[in-house]
């Protein structure tokens, strides 16, 4: 008789265990743009959704661990997410964050005509992630000769600590928050996704449908908390930054609200800005 109660212990046990929900972890990177994610976790809002957010340093770290099953979902610009769906077919954007209205940025240490007349030119990027559309749009709009560039590829974290140099033309492919300790160097801007034209980042959080099929009421909750937290960091911009700033670099209030303007939230995308999207595979019907 003992036994047997305590054969149906250990089935209660495993039954009730069986039956907790998994917890959906997503990766996601330093980028204003993902400001309402950080925000969101910072208030509580994903607990009850059992979703936890997991930090990371730069587009190319997202992808790495999503790719080894180490989180769930990721957020990701265009770029990395057709790079992975070369391996995961039936990963999608389910839900639209931001535009980069120059949140993406070149800098530089010369000026455009001194990097044409250059002999020889240093270009620091994340070769795997947008920062290569940028360069690759960059250099073609201002007719800059590929023999005599050396691409050097790292991540963000690695980018930031650049020094300042006359010594050699160089050229920063980044994004904000980053770029504020190189621009404090004295590294100048001279391109970003405001003013090059034939470039679109979109940001937003990408799943496979799968998930979506086994967690769709919980993502339209998730849609919903996401849409509530721009709208209260658009209200309280000193709360947002206090509680978010740990996640974006430490960047100053100042240079938070700066960048703020580099971005335009698209979590409710226009029928203009869908009709854009649809060029590039971004289709209305996978969208939460």
């Amino acid at each position: 008789m003992k036994y047997i109660f305590l054969l149906f212990s250990i089935l209660f046990f495993l039954s009730c265990s069986n039956s907790q929900p998994k917890k959906i972890k997503i990766a996601v990177n330093a980028w204003i743009g993902y400001t309402p994610l950080f925000y969101a976790k910072e208030k509580g809002y994903l607990k009850d959704l059992n979703i936890e957010i997991i930090p990371t340093v730069s587009l190319g770290e997202s992808a790495d661990i999503f790719s080894v099953a180490k989180v769930d979902m990721l957020t990701a610009t265009q770029h990395e997410l057709y790079s992975l769906q070369k391996s995961f077919q039936s990963l999608e954007p389910i839900i639209l964050i931001d535009r980069s209205n120059g949140g993406d940025m070149i800098l530089a240490n010369k000026s455009i005509k001194e990097l044409q007349e250059s002999k020889y030119i240093d270009i620091y990027l994340e070769i795997d992630s947008i920062n290569s559309e940028m360069i690759q749009a960059f250099t073609k709009n201002y007719n800059l000769n590929s023999h005599k560039i050396n691409y050097i590829n790292k991540d963000q974290s690695q980018i930031q600590d650049i020094l300042y140099s006359d010594t050699i033309a160089t050229i920063i492919v980044t994004y904000t928050p980053y770029n504020t300790k190189l621009q404090k160097r004295g590294f100048k801007e001279i391109a970003s996704t405001r003013d090059i034209n034939n470039i679109l980042v979109i940001d937003a959080i990408c799943a496979t449908k799968e998930l979506v099929i086994n967690n769709r009421e919980k993502l339209q909750k998730l849609k919903a908390i996401i849409t509530k937290s721009i709208k209260e960091i658009q209200k309280n911009e000193e709360e947002a930054h206090r509680l978010t700033a740990k996640y974006l670099n430490n960047i100053s209030f100042q240079e938070y609200r700066a960048s703020m303007k580099t971005i335009k939230w698209i979590n409710e995308p226009s029928e203009t800005l869908l009709l854009k999207l649809q060029k590039i595979d971004y289709l209305k019907k996978n969208f939460i």
